[in-house]
Order: structure tokens, then sequence, then C-alpha cells
């Protein structure tokens, strides 16, 4: 069975799980039964990042986490890691951007330019 990346990209100030929970299910009701899923995030402790985790925990989908190194690349940590998530390549990118998040714009916009379909969620 062939697999089916979903990146996740987020706000951290993201608040609505409902958004997001309906956002993942959309995005594998086409694939569910013919792939195997794995959603992949920042591993933020908080916003869009933790509500996909909290979600693919609850259906039983697989999770890959990336969390940004701020050790040892400072304030270049995010950028750094989101391009490492898009390079590792997605099907899908959600993004939920709230607050014109630059950190989210970011992902998504590297996942638009490496030729990654990009939904885009706003609060």
């Amino acid at each position: 069975m062939t697999l089916y990346r979903i990146l996740v990209t987020g706000s951290r100030t993201w608040d609505d799980d409902t958004v997001i929970g309906e956002a993942l299910s959309e995005a594998i009701r086409p694939v569910w039964h013919d792939r195997n899923v794995v959603i992949v995030h920042g591993a933020c402790p908080s916003g869009a990042d933790q509500m996909a985790h909290e979600w693919a925990e609850v259906f039983g989908v697989d999770v890959e986490r990336h969390p940004a190194d701020w050790n040892r690349y400072c304030k270049a940590a995010g950028p750094r890691r989101n391009a490492h998530m898009v390079h590792l390549g997605a099907d899908l990118c959600l993004a939920f951007i709230r607050d014109g998040s630059r950190g989210a714009t970011h992902c998504a916009d590297l996942a638009e330019k490496a030729g990654i379909t990009v939904r885009r969620y706003t609060a």
C-alpha cells in the first residue's frame, strides 16, 4: 500500500479544532481505503500542529513529527524545519493561518513552490 503524506502547518495560536478535524477528514476520505496516511507536522506543542496530532491519535493515523531545533539554529530554526518538511515531500499541505502567521505562511508558500497542493484556512 502506498503512502499518502499530508503536511500540516499552522499558527501556534490556532484554536479551532473543528476546522482542523473537518479538513483532515476531507483530505483522507478519497484515499483512506487504498493508501496509508501519515500526518506530517512541525511538532509545536500548541495550535494547529497539536490539534492535528490529537486528531491523528483519535483516528489511528500515523504521525511524523519534525520539531524545530531552536537551540542550534535560533531564529532560523522554524524556516529550516519548514523547508525540510517540504523537501521530504507531501501529497497535500493543509495550512491553518491565524493573524497572518509568518511561519505557517512560509511553509505553505514553500509547499506551493514545490508543486504540493495547498489548502489554506484562515482565522
